[in-house]
């Protein structure tokens, strides 16, 4: 936690995962439990096809449900859309009592999420003079809802200049609240709406004196992401003079929708549900949410259940990996029908090196852009903070544990790790400290994020560190200074895959490899909030009108961006299509033919780091061949998963019963990767086989081509076959299946490691490539 975001030092900035509440979903089966009166928010899914007829409307028998165990609780949200239920508070005991209500499919408690908290155009291929980006009005009829802490909207990013009317399609609307009002939004933020009753039911009323009660963004990460997804061009963007340039978004001229369901106390999952539901009924074509999902089935998992409903109404989810990477099955958001995305960096830098008085110098990165004055230029007195503690954590530069005496007037040195980076600075800076040097730990390796320090500061990757503190410890006057260097591009590699990007395998289906791809997420600038400062930290009296932070928060709005490019040039495409042709076009090795890397090990990426690979927008634009999905498709795979009728109906909102006669496989889900288990735990099975068959179609959204497979696979133990070899397409949408064989050869390793490769298809124009990811259980 806390490992990767600069910005803030509030709740809804800890990094990572979603955050469970205590209460456990209810089971019709569960042992007696002691009786308590504590009542906490539940979401109720109702079989809406199995309204009794005495009951003229949905939302009178749900009313009714809810009488047969309280008289005093009432529905907080009623959903029609994203899921068929609604929301209300009871106590454990009612709402095991509920459960067993005829019609009731399940009594969910609330969950809390949390975020996972320019050049980036350029770096892309998207810059203003490209040519190969159609210009048409059609991405101008694109709408992206935005699902985060709301909007600020007086930032440029939100100009609506050259736009034209607000689409036909759109349902939606502004709506009024604390500093906010319908005159703020605009053609091109068309809707502004926000969820609190969730929140509120949990923590209280929102205290109105220190966060709006309305759409506007008193916290930044949702004015970022919703400007980085579609914001318009700004010339002269920068943050204190770095990165300077022309912010936009990836697509400038799409609408944009904001939701605000997340506060300082987080996002709760009922009114996650009700901004999902709202969006379906206002007519976005993307959701773009920068939140954590569940490791839970996905029947439990409201971001699931809602991005589900949807899909259903073609709309593309995009949702963020998380931040709990490198570590091995630490990815979430992870279901078949979320575009899932990590990070990578880009080819920008921020220099910031530290000079020892030994004369060696050390590179860092810093965002630090005070008065020049303050910045230490001559050699100064240097100091580990642990040795200027008397707290066990000293070295962690927390709150109140550092000795005032010790440190005033040097140079400290603080370990990253528990506290946010930019507050370490301000604790440095309140104890008299002149500057800071930042030192990563195990847990961060290399990677380096740059920060828009209070004080003077640099962070330094961990064999820097470990360097820096042995000069500490020998040296009996160790000295230091720091030097900012502005703002460096070109840097290579590049991208390589962020440490902190959560990773697969997908713990929840392994047979379905996640991320699906990588976007650009770190150091990336894009407008925030003028009513916090860059840092996210109350002393910070600063006001920026653009920022630059970092997480898979941030590359996931690229991905809502280009997933509008794309529906605005393809318009008749599902978001299945739209996912393949981002995923099948997206590069794994750089132009001199090496491989990504990972910055976590400086080693080659995998697929279960970056998916199908770096996103490459404009290859994207004219895949060649998609792997299409449709809603019956996601059905079967849920029959594949033994899930009961009751399950799939939470998802699904209707009654769907799988074929007993039908063999069902989650490998036959039509998906643009292969993720390859020998004794899978799943249907279809190859429990102890050493053959697993995978089916796929394919449809041609391009000329009519022939186009042969290639197979390219690093295990000696796996043998691959494609048959056919060769696929034919004569017309537009012509549909061709193929099946891949993964045999395995002689006898396996018991220590046996995970193994990668790749399927490619191509006519000679396009290359259309699905990763491989070989897994030994």
């Amino acid at each position: 936690m806390g490992i990767i975001m600069s910005t803030s030092v509030m709740l809804l900035f800890l990094l990572g995962l979603c955050h469970l509440s205590t209460a456990a979903a209810v089971d019709k089966n569960d042992v007696a439990k002691p009786k308590t009166t504590a009542s906490t928010t539940y979401i109720v899914h109702m079989a809406k096809s199995e309204m009794p007829a005495s009951f003229e409307h949905h939302t009178h028998w749900y009313g009714s449900s809810l009488k047969t165990v309280s008289d005093s609780a009432e529905m907080m949200y009623i959903y029609s859309n994203a899921i068929h239920g609604f929301s209300t508070k009871l106590t454990p005991e009612q709402a095991e009592s509920l459960q067993s209500q005829p019609g009731v499919l399940s009594v969910l408690p609330e969950l809390k999420y949390e975020l996972h908290t320019t050049r980036t155009p350029e770096f892309l291929g998207l810059g203003q003079t490209t040519e190969t980006i159609p210009q048409s009005n059609s991405e101008s009829d694109v709408i992206i809802g935005v699902l985060d802490t709301g909007v600020w909207p007086e930032s440029k990013s939100f100009d609506d200049t050259g736009l034209g009317p607000v689409p036909g399609s759109w349902k939606g609307a502004c709506e009024s609240g604390t500093n906010f009002n319908s005159s703020n939004c605009n053609r091109k933020l068309i809707g502004a709406r926000y969820f609190a009753k969730g929140y509120e039911a949990t923590l209280g009323p929102i205290e109105t004196s220190k966060e709006s009660k309305s759409p506007r963004d008193d916290d930044g990460h949702g004015t970022h992401t919703a400007s980085t997804a579609a914001g318009s061009v700004v010339s002269g963007a920068s943050l204190f003079g770095y990165a300077l340039g022309t912010a936009r978004g990836m697509a400038p001229r799409a609408r944009i929708a904001a939701y605000k369901v997340c506060w300082v106390g987080g996002c709760f999952s009922s009114d996650i549900v009700a901004a999902i539901d709202q969006a379906i009924a206002d007519n976005v074509n993307v959701l773009s949410m920068s939140l954590g999902g569940g490791m839970s089935d996905y029947f439990r998992d409201s971001v699931a259940i809602g991005a589900f409903s949807a899909m259903e109404k073609g709309i593309l989810i995009s949702c963020s990996a998380g931040n709990a990477g490198p570590s091995a099955y630490s990815l979430s958001n992870s279901a078949p029908w979320i575009t899932t995305v990590g990070a990578g960096t880009l080819d920008r830098d921020f220099p910031a090196f530290v000079s020892l008085g030994n004369g060696k110098n050390f590179s860092g990165v810093s965002l630090y852009r005070g008065d020049s004055n303050a910045a230490p230029t001559a050699l100064t007195p240097f100091v580990y903070a642990a040795n200027a503690s008397n707290a066990t954590s000293g070295n962690l530069c927390m709150m109140g544990t550092l000795i005032p005496e010790q440190v005033k007037g040097k140079i400290v040195m603080c370990d990253r790790g528990v506290n946010a980076r930019v507050q370490k600075g301000a604790v440095v800076k309140a104890a008299g400290g002149v500057g800071m040097i930042l030192a990563n730990t195990a847990a961060n390796g290399e990677e380096l994020v740059a920060d828009a320090h209070l004080l003077p500061a640099t962070s330094v990757g961990l064999q820097n560190a470990d360097v820096i503190k042995s000069y500490l410890f020998k040296d009996p006057n160790p000295t230091a200074t720091i030097l900012f260097e502005g703002t460096k591009v070109g840097v290579q590699p590049s991208p390589v895959v962020a440490a902190f990007s959560s990773r697969g395998p997908n713990s929840v289906t392994p047979d379905v490899l996640k991320p699906d791809i990588v976007a650009p997420g770190v150091n990336i600038l894009a407008a925030w909030s003028g009513a916090i400062g860059p840092t996210g930290l109350a002393i910070d009296a600063r006001r920026v009108a653009f920022n630059i932070i970092s997480g898979t928060s941030m590359s996931c709005p690229h991905v809502s961006g280009l997933a509008a490019l794309l529906k605005g040039a393809h318009p008749e495409w599902s978001p299945a299509a739209i996912r393949s042709a981002l995923m099948t076009t997206a590069y794994t090795a750089y132009k001199n033919g090496q491989k990504l890397q990972d910055v976590a090990t400086g080693k080659p990426s995998t697929p279960f780091d970056h998916g199908g690979g770096h996103v490459d927008p404009i290859s994207a634009l004219n895949p060649g061949l998609v792997y299409d999905l449709t809603v019956d498709d996601y059905l079967n795979f849920l029959c594949a998963l033994n899930y009961s009728a009751t399950e799939i109906n939470s998802l699904a909102k209707r009654s769907y019963t799988c074929d007993e006669k039908k063999k069902y496989s989650v490998r036959d889900l039509n998906y643009p990767s292969f993720a390859v288990n020998f004794e899978s735990r799943y249907g279809g099975g190859t429990t102890s086989s050493n053959v697993v068959k995978y089916t796929r179609t394919l449809t041609n959204v391009g000329p009519p081509g022939t186009y042969k497979a290639s197979v390219t696979s690093e295990s000696q133990l796996v043998k691959i076959s494609v048959e056919p070899e060769t696929l034919s397409f004569s017309q537009a949408n012509e549909k061709k299946g193929y099946t891949v064989t993964f045999s395995a050869v002689g006898s396996v390793p018991a220590n046996a490691e995970n193994s990668f490769g790749r399927v490619e298809w191509s006519d000679g124009k396009h290359i259309v490539g699905s990763p491989i990811a070989i897994s030994w259980n």
